[in-house]
């Protein structure tokens, strides 16, 4: 167990209390806009209902919002101004007190920008966390293993990372046990178990999951095994070289012949020393080597005793391919010091220890993990990029089990959500449900709507980046949308056209694909009377790119508005000790980026 350290200080639940109630102030006027569905545009005028603006001007303001943030990403003058007293209330007028039309888009964006999760002062630092759980123990091991062969860009960045804040919240608490709900592919599990010695379980809902996560587990340990065994023969092989150059050195001062040497900075010694044994990698790969020598601790009173106290910490820093197979005839035969075989048996027994085992099973709020789990002990329950439900469900599993110490969950897929007061008038027998969660908004009986929940989750990757929606097939969809209604008389169409766009060579050809597929008869529509539908929408096509670039500057008020539920819930439990949300991910590389966590009283 890491020593006992003051965690980071984080809201408590008034004050959380008090931010929702700003948010919700402002989303009460916002929301229309995230709810009105973009098939519905035109046969609804939505743009003439919610915006007392020109398309134009929305756009130039916006991308202008947008120019300014980037050049100046750090200054928060302008929101702190505005939110100082009591947040929406002294922000200009946003909307029309009598039509509740939008009128004010620069306010409209800083009051958006206001009640994100990061400009709320509701997320602990990522780093800061980890040097409270870690306090002054070393992590057990060195630089990340690159995984490409296995995972995108995107899944290895938020891999490693959660990875090393479970580690160090097991650390923490002393326990070996993970439990990865949602485990999907095992990528993260897989990682937990062979880079940081942990006992998972991965339970997936998914049989298919669980069969395929078995496989790509068993070619991971494969691959893990030849890297490792590679980097323990490399970081031996370097330590009897350094161990050689140093007696060589010695001898040549011990005998005073020290002109050369003279000649020479330390720093151009060492650059020699480095290169003679590292002649085929870059300068830049070398210096990073040498900035890792000094952490080393190598031990040189025999040659045959010589080893680091990390054998990844070198191997770490070279590129994956740098090391060629080498056989064991190349391998000098030296005798092995009885302390280092049996250093080498622990290892390996512990290794067999830590495992990794897929389950499939459908996890509910009231899960009986005993039943799944036979071995259950004190643990940690945590899931990346939980899907719908699942999430919250983590949360509600990890505050009735005793045995669950921790929770990490990254959730996604908001337009999953459960929610209880979206259909009031409908007769429902569930009692547990993703949206909401804490006592306040069941209280205020809130509901976001799925049209607002899918516009968050679909728009955060625009947000990300600064992009808008793509515009055309939207437009395509919202046109085809108002023949279907003038023409066959269905006002709603709960039909989905799928991915027809990217296989149409026209509109045209995108309405006629459109109406067979969802089982219209084409012929009621002549190939003039299609054209003529285009005509008319096309110089409105601005309408709708402004209008979903407003839905995309609101996205993240609605996740900041799911974040805030959860964590509220989480300070509401008598046996939560701590909890917080924790930027977890780069946002660029991962828009779903945010860990709600929570950890019960450390004993």
């Amino acid at each position: 167990m890491a020593a006992s350290c003051s965690l980071p200080v984080t809201p408590d639940l008034s004050t959380l209390r008090a931010k929702l109630q700003g948010l919700l102030q402002f989303l009460r006027k916002a929301l229309p806009i995230s709810s009105a569905h973009t098939v519905d545009f035109y046969t609804e005028s939505v743009w003439e209902k919610l915006v007392d603006l020109s398309p134009e001007t929305v756009l130039e303001v916006l991308k202008r919002s947008t120019r300014e943030a980037q050049a100046r990403p750090s200054d928060s003058r302008p929101l702190m101004e505005a939110g100082k007293e009591s947040g929406i209330t002294d922000f200009p007028k946003i909307f029309c007190e009598t039509s509740q039309k939008l009128v004010s888009v620069e306010a409209f964006a800083l009051a958006a920008k206001y009640y994100s999760v990061q400009n709320l002062g509701i997320c602990i630092p990522f780093e800061q966390l980890l040097i409270a759980l870690q306090g002054n123990q070393k992590q057990k091991t060195g630089e990340n293993v690159k995984l490409d062969e296995f995972m995108n860009l995107k899944k290895s960045h938020e891999v490693q990372a959660m990875s090393e804040l479970i580690c160090s919240i097991a650390d923490y608490y002393g326990i070996k046990q993970i439990i990865d709900l949602g485990s999907g592919k095992g990528y993260l599990s897989s990682y937990l178990s062979l880079k940081y010695g942990l006992k998972v379980y991965g339970i997936d809902s998914s049989n298919t999951n669980t069969h395929g996560a078995q496989e790509r587990n068993r070619k991971l340990k494969k691959h893990w095994s030849v890297y490792y065994t590679r980097s323990k023969l490399d970081v031996n092989e370097l330590a009897l070289k350094m161990a050689k150059e140093k007696k060589v050195q010695d001898q040549i001062k011990n005998k005073g012949d020290i002109e050369r040497v003279c000649n020479n900075s330390p720093a151009n010694q060492e650059m020699m020393f480095t290169s003679e044994f590292l002649p085929d990698f870059s300068s830049s790969v070398i210096s990073n080597i040498r900035k890792q020598m000094e952490n080393l601790h190598v031990y040189s009173h025999r040659e045959e005793n010589l080893c680091f106290e990390n054998a990844f910490s070198l191997i770490d820093l070279l590129p994956i391919n740098a090391i060629e197979p080498t056989s064991s005839s190349q391998i000098p035969k030296r005798k092995m010091s009885e302390a280092n075989k049996e250093r080498r048996k622990t290892t390996s027994k512990s290794n067999e220890t830590y495992i990794y085992s897929p389950l499939t099973s459908f996890i509910t709020a009231d899960s009986e993990l005993h039943d799944i789990i036979k071995d259950l002990e004190d643990c940690l329950m945590v899931g990346l990029h939980t899907c719908g439900d699942l999430a919250p469900n983590t949360l509600r599993i990890f505050t009735s089990n005793s045995e669950i110490k921790g929770v990490c969950s990254v959730g996604c897929c908001y337009h999953l959500l459960s929610e209880e007061f979206e259909n009031p008038h409908e007769e429902c027998t569930q009692e547990k449900w993703g949206f909401p969660m804490c006592h306040y908004l069941k209280e205020e009986k809130w509901c976001c709507g799925r049209n607002a929940r899918m516009s968050a989750c679909l728009a955060l990757e625009r947000v990300a980046v600064g992009q808008g929606l793509p515009t055309e097939s939207l437009f395509y969809r919202a046109v085809l949308q108002d023949i279907i209604k003038d023409c066959y008389g269905i006002t709603k169409c709960d039909q989905h056209v799928g991915k027809i766009y990217s296989k149409s060579l026209s509109f045209l050809d995108y309405v006629r694909k459109s109406l067979k597929k969802l089982g219209l008869d084409e012929s009621k529509v002549p190939e003039k009377v299609i054209t003529d539908y285009y005509e008319k929408y096309k110089p409105r096509m601005n309408e709708l790119e402004a209008f979903n670039m407003l839905k995309v500057v609101l996205a993240p008020c609605i996740e900041t508005l799911i974040l805030l539920d959860r964590l509220c819930y989480l300070k509401e439990q008598e046996d939560t000790a701590w909890s917080a949300l924790v930027k977890l991910f780069d946002p660029v590389k991962s828009p779903r980026c945010y860990a709600v966590i929570a950890l019960k009283q450390q004993h």
